[in-house]
């Protein structure tokens, strides 16, 4: 499939029309998803309708904007005037929202076209989308293995050709995870940056929605027009968008690289050679690299394992069949309730609330929610700290590559260490993104992770073109 950028010019210009593109895109999809299960739900009429609009303004003369006529795939957390959204979970099962996130109407306005919602770990726990309520999705490089999580729908709907673009959102990693193992694009942008407004809610304070895509300049273009103030979203940072696009060829050449230690020791050896491979191409292309050790991101699994499971337990308590989704039938509320989130939350889900709701009761709150606030805090710290020596911090996204199906899922916590190198990030609220970078075990993808102070996307962007360019992609 043609990049974004290539698709939104021809479309712009008349070489090629929305329609076309949304048929091309419809074709791919038709063609892998039952294998893969990447699409929950094909929107076709809706994107037609879209895909139709956009050459109606190119034929009036009006530009319909910088992704126009792009298809684009949306993770199924995010809320859509009448589309289902699920968050992959009994519960949610045919809900229709009555609203739109903010996100959607963004890419809507400048001229994309969504068609569909995206696979994902239930109500986006989980690093493997081995949680949906609705089976797994697929790798489609290794349909054997796992497209990692929460995000894998939206990752493998790009890896697979079926769109050049997509929507996920990152709380843990969920979004630079499945780039790594999918080999794209991914990036979690500075907390505040993207309004949150129609994300369904896993933890609030961590959540953040961001861009998969096959090319640096493809990411950044969707981010932004993802980006800016939001006063629909508490949270949302009262600025613009900043300018992405115009920052990606700027090169490193004087950019001062810090390779942490604790963001790479651990994985496996083809990860951390490749690794030291992009210090390597960092290098040559002008920036100073300087190894570090930041000890306090030893602490942070834990402590994302409390704040995340807590805000959790409070955000998902609305799921109790009273105002919409799943309702089983009982003779009063209480029973009711019980019946209805004992039947329509996952595994996963249900360990996650009980873990968050114990960390939160009388008598615990202070030994373990306090204490993990406060480890947060060390980490943001840390990190500030670490931003005086450097402009960039990099190291490994994940400790492998995809895995085969099954090989974690019995053991939580070896699932739960997939995010061991993008959980802190999260925690601090900076921004971060993974690029593939060489191969590693059967020919797959590693991603490398680059990391910045908040508000330094172009800076990352300029980074992972320097990166994209030596790994031999153009």
């Amino acid at each position: 499939m043609r990049s974004a950028r290539q698709i939104a010019a021809d479309v712009r210009s008349g070489a090629s029309s929305a329609v076309v593109e949304l048929e091309a895109s419809l074709a791919a999809i038709a063609a892998r998803n039952d294998e893969l299960n990447v699409f929950l739900h094909v929107d076709v009429e809706g994107a037609q309708a879209a895909a139709a609009a956009v050459d109606a303004r190119v034929a009036r003369g009006e530009d319909p904007g910088p992704l126009a006529g792009v298809p684009l795939a949306v993770k199924d957390n995010l809320c859509q005037v009448g589309v289902p959204t699920t968050c992959s979970s009994k519960i949610l099962e045919g809900w229709r929202p009555p609203y739109n996130a903010t996100v959607i109407d963004r890419v809507v306005a400048a001229g994309a076209v969504p068609v569909g919602k995206t696979n994902l770990d239930e109500f986006a726990m989980g690093s493997s989308t081995e949680n949906s309520a609705f089976g797994p999705t697929r790798n489609p490089l290794d349909p054997t293995r796992v497209p990692g999580g929460s995000s894998g729908g939206s990752a493998a709907a790009v890896a697979a050709a079926m769109v050049p673009l997509a929507l996920g959102s990152d709380t843990g990693g969920s979004i630079r995870q499945p780039a790594a193992l999918c080999g794209l694009v991914g990036v979690k942008p500075t907390y505040g940056l993207v309004s949150r407004y129609g994300l369904v809610a896993f933890a609030s304070s961590l959540d953040q929605i961001g861009p998969f895509a096959a090319s640096v300049g493809d990411a950044a273009l969707l981010l932004e027009v993802l980006a800016g103030h939001d006063p629909r979203d508490s949270t949302s940072l009262p600025e613009p968008a900043p300018s992405l696009v115009a920052h990606v060829d700027d090169g490193v050449a004087g950019t001062r690289v810090g390779l942490v230690r604790e963001l790479y020791e651990g994985a496996d050896e083809s990860v951390t050679t490749a690794v030291r491979a992009a210090a390597d191409a960092l290098r040559a292309a002008g920036a100073e690299v300087v190894e570090l050790s930041i000890p306090e991101l030893g602490a942070t699994l834990s402590a994302y394992y409390l704040i995340a499971p807590a805000e959790a337990s409070s955000n998902l308590a609305r799921f109790d069949g009273v105002r919409y989704g799943l309702r089983v039938a009982a003779d009063d509320v209480t029973t009711m309730m019980e019946a209805t989130r004992t039947a329509g939350f996952g595994a996963e889900v249900k360990r996650r609330i009980m873990l968050g709701t114990y960390a939160l009761s009388a008598g615990y709150y202070d030994a373990y929610y306090g204490q993990a606030l406060k480890v947060r805090t060390l980490t943001i710290n840390a990190f500030a700290r670490a931003y005086e020596r450097v402009d960039v911090l990099l190291g490994a996204t994940t400790p492998t590559v995809a895995f085969p199906f099954g090989t974690k899922t019995a053991d939580p916590m070896a699932m739960y260490l997939n995010d061991v190198f993008t959980i802190p990030t999260n925690l601090a609220g900076d921004p971060a993104l993974s690029v593939p970078f060489a191969t590693g075990e059967a020919g797959l993808p590693v991603g490398v992770q680059l990391l910045g102070p908040g508000r330094s996307e172009a800076r990352l962007f300029a980074a992972a073109r320097v990166l994209e360019i030596a790994d031999g992609r153009p």
